[in-house]
């Protein structure tokens, strides 16, 4: 247990402010958390988006604010009814938009049914890059509760009977070098797709074959040169699923474009698919579905939502985290390569500001909340 009764943490002080340290409680864990002393906190997009964004605005509900949602560290103390988890343990896990559960202080709470022990062979910085990227991809396919109509695809997990809805079908991955595109295209190879293609800069080829893509395929390629290639490297089989890591208004079309007729597509910002091309397409598959004589086929889109302490996410996200340990000691899941920042906790802001400026490539920054001065 924590014998201090404060500690640092990165504050935001009002909307539109600037992030900076300051000094908070250390909060005491309920009886379903433990609390965590956290040796390593990721960055995420979300983090500099939250300062100024009339988005998310919701999120924040009071002021100082502390953000961070990616964590891995060690238990301190653990709550009266936690049976999975020990003091001492080495764990991964995600948390919450809000203190308590914050990741950007010394230590915080989380759930035990979010957190995961880590094996050996996975460091703490590692870890760290987990669970928004990992937790934004399964969700948005393998979440089944009806309340996240339009959040995920509905498909039943591969240790279902009926897990293997996309095996052997073509997936195809915009943006496959940032974080959340590389656990796409894990979770892809996790679900049987293949073959799996994938959009990045050509330097990061080599990285993104190692996790799993088949075919990396230039993202400064023009729209209509990118959907040229797809059959060929398909064999002629129609795009099962398509993820969108990026979802741009030039990148959400080509995504849905890519799919074949009952394809699926997952965007991660809102869906900004043009009503024309959806329409242009409906027309298409009814036309089809006449000269058939058969049902019309329709393609399918998901917003993703990416935290497992969402009401609709959490049961999937509590069955996520029973096989993340195991997963992550025989390889399937792989982390992102890591930049630890310097300076803790007072590292973190010119790190938001870099991933501000696009001057961050795949790679997941990452800082250690007890160097901080």
């Amino acid at each position: 247990m924590a014998t201090a009764k404060t500690q640092k943490a990165l504050l935001l002080p009002a909307r539109a402010g600037k992030y900076a340290v300051g000094t908070v409680p250390i909060p005491t864990p309920a009886p379903s958390e433990v609390l965590v002393k956290i040796e390593a906190a990721a960055l995420n997009p979300i983090d500099w988006k939250i300062v100024d964004s009339d988005l998310f605005t919701p999120i924040i509900q009071s002021f100082p604010y502390i953000a961070g949602t990616d964590g891995a560290g060690v238990v301190a103390e653990v709550g009266a009814e936690v049976t999975t988890l020990a003091k001492g343990d080495r764990i991964v896990f995600q948390g919450w938009f809000a203190n308590p559960w914050a990741t950007f202080q010394e230590y915080c709470v989380v759930p035990a049914v979010f957190a995961a022990k880590l094996p050996e062979n996975i460091s703490f910085d590692e870890a760290a890059t987990v669970p928004l990227g990992l937790v934004t991809v399964w969700s948005a396919i393998y979440n089944t509760d009806p309340a996240a109509a339009g959040k995920s695809l509905l498909l039943p997990p591969p240790w279902e009977p009926d897990g293997t809805t996309l095996a052997g079908k073509p997936a195809f991955i915009i943006g496959g070098s940032s974080s959340v595109g590389q656990y796409a295209i894990q979770v892809a190879k996790l679900a049987g797709c293949t073959p799996i293609i994938a959009t990045a800069s050509p330097r990061n080829a080599p990285l993104l074959t190692a996790l799993g893509a088949t075919h990396v395929l230039d993202r400064a390629l023009p729209a209509p040169a990118l959907l040229a290639a797809l059959p060929r490297l398909t064999a002629g089989a129609p795009v099962a699923l398509a993820y969108d890591a990026v979802s741009l208004p030039d990148t959400q079309p080509l995504a849905y474009a890519a799919l074949g007729r009952a394809g699926r597509l997952v965007v991660v910002l809102h869906d900004r698919v043009p009503a024309a091309l959806k329409e242009e397409d409906a027309a298409a598959a009814a036309a089809a579905a006449e000269a058939a004589g058969g049902a019309r086929a329709r393609k399918t889109i998901a917003h993703a939502f990416r935290n497992v302490h969402e009401p609709a996410n959490r049961a999937c996200g509590a069955a996520l985290f029973a096989h993340l340990g195991e997963w992550l000691a025989k390889g399937v899941v792989k982390p992102n390569k890591v930049e630890v920042l310097p300076g803790g906790l007072a590292g973190i802001p010119e790190g938001l500001a870099r991933m501000e400026a696009d001057k961050v490539s795949a790679t997941k920054l990452v800082c250690h909340p007890s160097e901080t001065p």
